[in-house]
């Protein structure tokens, strides 16, 4: 199988469709209006990963286990990586002041710097900044 050949996407589930996209959009991610529609949006994170966010309903038609109260449990970890630790720290302070929560405190461990939120959905996102020096 070749590297880097597979494109992620990740569906949560959401309580106001509309109101995720205009979180996201503040946040600098923009989405593909031809997978977006009143159930649906897809928000692109990069060329090789996006979020799907569809209403709760929607969402539901795909499973058949019930969803995870993210008020109460936590249902995965979504990463995403920055280029700096700079914008870490802007990525969070603005999901903040659009209405998500603090998840936990920085962390920096030299080589790699973290900060975490929820969104309004109580989903858990990472912020991450890695040396590259320290992938490679």
């Amino acid at each position: 199988m070749a590297r880097n050949s597979r494109k992620l996407f990740v569906n949560l589930p959401v309580r106001d469709l509309k109101a995720s996209m205009e979180f996201f959009s503040k946040l600098g991610f923009e989405f593909n209006p031809r997978f977006t529609d009143e159930k649906a949006a897809c928000m692109i994170i990069s060329e090789e990963a996006y979020a799907m966010l569809l209403t709760e309903p929607f969402f539901k038609s795909f499973i058949r286990r019930e969803l995870c109260d993210t008020t109460r449990y936590t249902e995965g970890l979504f990463a995403l990586s920055c280029s700096s630790r700079a914008e870490v720290d802007e990525m969070v302070r603005k999901a903040i002041a659009a209405g998500g929560k603090h998840a936990g405190d920085p962390q920096d461990h030299g080589f790699m710097y973290g900060w975490s939120f929820y969104d309004p959905d109580g989903h858990h996102w990472e912020v991450l900044w890695m040396d590259p020096k320290a992938i490679g």
